[in-house]
């Protein structure tokens, strides 16, 4: 009985983690990245491309003219060639979750990272557990063949589990170091790092700007809504 209660205990904890990872996927999938509304009407831009500058002001961190979307964008809004579409804040366009990783939904991306390499260290300690401790139950003699299938069964799980693992917490840890040095990796690449006069601010409020300013315990909840962009950064309007 102790060991069917602790067998059903993993496939509830299991399942769940599996939903959360699920949830997360689709809300990165369907969410909004951050995309710039194009201009209700058509602007003309000739003059901004006959002075050969895109930027409308001296300053770093302001409004600039997208040569593609022919629209205003806002500071740190980068042009997708796949989405066909400037993205606010874009980090980099993910072929996992079709979609960009930008302002709006870099928060559930980064709990589908979480969700998918907690699923890896469970599975594998499911496996480290199944052989380490020997099973005494009533159903748990197997003959030759039922040992073999086991046995390749628990080698592909740990090789994916590892493989995948170890995958995400590279993804995760670039992600994380992305918002600490409050830098995305388009900015990494065009090397705007060394350039912008950002104030630097504490890694709990980066945090907060990508999950929201609610209660951090409800950060890794994929239900809760994406982050108000009005309240991200800079309050203004985007409309155009």
């Amino acid at each position: 009985m102790t060991t069917n209660l602790w067998g059903a205990f993993h496939v509830v904890l299991f399942n769940i983690v599996v939903f959360l990872l699920t949830l997360a996927h689709l809300r990165a999938v369907f969410s909004d990245p951050g995309i710039v509304p194009l201009p209700a009407n058509n602007i003309d831009f000739s003059d901004v491309r006959s002075a050969g500058k895109r930027k409308l002001s001296e300053k770093e961190e302001d409004w600039t003219v997208c040569a593609r979307c022919d629209a205003y964008r806002p500071p740190r809004a980068h042009h997708c060639k796949i989405c066909r579409r400037c993205i606010r804040r874009m980090d980099h366009h993910c072929p996992w979750i079709n979609n960009c990783v930008g302002e709006l939904n870099q928060k559930f991306f980064i709990q589908f990272l979480f969700y998918t390499g907690l699923a890896c260290c469970y599975a594998l300690m499911l496996v480290v557990i199944s052989w380490v401790i020997e099973c005494t139950g009533p159903g748990c003699k197997v003959d030759h063949l039922g040992r073999q299938t086991r046995i390749v069964h628990s080698i592909i799980l740990t090789v994916e589990a590892i493989l995948f693992g170890l995958f995400v917490s590279a993804i995760m840890c670039d992600q994380l170091s992305a918002i600490f040095t409050d830098e995305t990796a388009v900015e990494q690449i065009q090397k705007r790092g060394r350039e912008r006069e950002r104030p630097r601010k504490p890694k709990m409020a980066l945090l907060a700007e990508v999950f929201g300013r609610g209660n951090s315990l409800m950060w890794l909840c994929p239900c809760q809504a994406a982050p108000d962009p009005q309240t991200i950064s800079n309050p203004q309007e985007y409309d155009v």
